[in-house]
């Protein structure tokens, strides 16, 4: 029998849950299993709240899914007080695997190593299989930051946005509507420039005079003076202007037309070359650029039984389960379950583990997902030797790291590295 989440009187106290800025009364709370806050609720309540600038009011597009898709279920704890209702509701849930199935699993698994027997897969004694369920807690906090760059470039002549054609907006005062990303997308970046920001300044390189002394033929000068004309000696003659061959004749050198002296290969000993800086135009056309950065930042957590410890916790953050909460909000706090104190707990832990914001940064929004991941372990046997094994997710996939015992490679085999099994 289904059991609600949340009991009739608290799902009327937990109308604090705060929306994108807007009162807590306009929408009821999120803390329902399955239920989740729609775009368009925080657009509508977002756009008449003062918490956010105009410029936060974007259209919030359709939030992608979480990392793993998840059966929408009634959550049900995991502790003795409740073991008769949490006995009921995974019995629902439970992967049942018969021994077929198991072998079945497990031998396509071992099949994808080029280096693995298939032996103890098909002929060891399955001695045990036990369920170890795990539970795997997200908090996503969406913001968004900002901040405020300089941009010179040469100023070759043209109109200039300068302050004289309308005041100069502030970093949270831009619309950014336009470029407002998918809620949670895992990060974007947009530059976008200030409007009325665009002043002319004069070069500090060449200080508005669009040349630079030449460092080749003036590098032994004090700043800001240089002497023209130089000359250098012509390498291919050594000075002499003539080249001298072996009959004993001599030719004019080509390169210094018998000269013996060459002017500066860099400025044509003019002592000044043009300032890259600004290209010779003196002046730099300045603009102050804001850096919009959105970022999803994550706190995860995972609560294994001592059966599962041995495996890797980001192995269940990609394993697909059972959804048991999905708040969304614009501050969440910890889902209730009415039936299960390990939840409510767990759920606070995981609310606790909160991504630190960047000071200059702002939540826009966050999602609090509680899951449970159906594991099975399963313990083969054959005389006195053993190993174990994981059936992890409603995909039911396999988890076998070293254990296994017909291998042929010694863990040194690299043929396959790039599937990433």
């Amino acid at each position: 029998m289904e059991q609600p989440l949340l009991s009739a009187e608290k799902r009327e106290s937990e109308s604090s849950y705060d929306h994108a800025g807007r009162a807590a009364s306009v929408i009821p709370p999120a803390s329902i299993a399955g239920s989740v806050v729609s775009v368009d609720e925080i657009r509508s309540v977002a756009a008449s709240s003062d918490i956010y600038p105009p410029s936060l009011h974007a259209p919030l597009l359709s939030s992608p899914q979480p990392h793993y898709p998840s059966e929408q279920v009634l959550g049900y704890p995991q502790d003795a007080y409740y073991g008769h209702f949490r006995e009921n509701a995974i019995n629902g849930q439970r992967q049942v695997l018969d021994e077929v199935e198991i072998r079945e699993l497990l031998l396509d698994h071992v099949g994808h190593r080029c280096c693995w027997g298939s032996r103890p897969a098909r002929s060891w004694t399955i001695h045990a299989v036990e369920d170890c369920n795990v539970y795997v807690g997200t908090l996503e906090t969406f913001a968004e930051d900002r901040e405020t760059i300089t941009e010179k470039e040469p100023y070759l002549g043209g109109d200039v946005d300068g302050k004289d054609k309308g005041p100069e907006l502030g970093l949270w005062e831009l619309d950014l509507r336009s470029e407002f990303p998918p809620i949670f997308i895992p990060e974007k970046e947009s530059r976008i420039v200030i409007p009325h920001s665009e002043a002319i300044e004069k070069c500090s390189g060449c200080r508005g005079r669009g040349n630079i002394v030449c460092l080749t033929c003036n590098a032994d000068q004090e700043p800001g003076f240089f002497n023209a004309n130089r000359m250098f000696q012509c390498s291919t003659c050594n000075g002499r202007g003539l080249l001298a061959h072996m009959d004993g004749s001599d030719t004019i050198c080509k390169n210094c037309t018998g000269k013996g002296m060459i002017p500066c290969a860099t400025c044509g000993s003019q002592g000044l070359i043009q300032c890259e800086t600004c290209q010779g135009g003196g002046s730099l056309l300045t603009r102050k650029v804001a850096v919009v950065r959105w970022t999803t930042l994550q706190a995860r957590k995972v609560s294994a039984t001592t059966g599962a410890a041995s495996v890797p916790d980001e192995v269940f953050h990609r394993a697909k389960g059972v959804q048991l909460c999905n708040t969304q909000a614009h501050q969440c706090t910890p889902a209730y379950f009415a039936d299960s104190y390990f939840l409510n707990k767990f759920s606070s832990e995981v609310i606790a583990e909160r991504a630190q914001v960047s000071p200059t940064a702002r939540v826009i929004c966050e999602r609090h997902t509680i899951s449970v991941v159906p594991v099975t372990r399963v313990t083969m046997t054959h005389r006195r030797s053993s190993f174990s094994f994981y059936i992890i997710g409603t995909a039911r996939e396999v988890y076998l790291k070293d254990s296994y015992p017909s291998r042929f490679c010694w863990g040194l085999c690299p043929c396959l590295e790039w599937l990433k099994l």
